[in-house]
């Protein structure tokens, strides 16, 4: 009999939004980027609301796909992706907190 059960899976659970947050960054670079380089191309471009909504989800990768990109940089609708930024590390920071109180 393994008392751990719950435990696994509360760790389980835990590593899958982990990854799925991992994954929503990754993409919001990736489409800085290449809508960066469709904008250098004067190929067909990634709507900005498609963007804001990227970094909306994923804003670690937005913003470093902004700064690494230099790509939206100066717009100033996209200062929301700082914003996003913050909310999110104080989310994370909120939940840390949290689970700490927990244990």
């Amino acid at each position: 009999m393994r008392p751990r059960v719950v435990e696994d899976d509360n760790i389980s659970i835990l590593n899958t939004i982990l990854l799925a947050y991992f994954i929503l960054n990754l993409l919001a670079f990736a489409l800085y980027g290449l809508d960066k380089g469709r904008a250098i191309r004067g190929g067909r471009r990634i709507k900005e609301i498609s963007l804001l909504l990227a970094a909306l989800l994923g804003p670690f990768g937005a913003y470093l796909g902004m700064k690494i990109f230099r790509h939206k940089t100066k717009i100033l609708k996209f200062k929301l992706v700082l914003i996003f930024l913050l909310l999110h590390a104080a989310l994370i920071v909120f939940i840390l907190i949290g689970a700490a109180n927990l244990a």
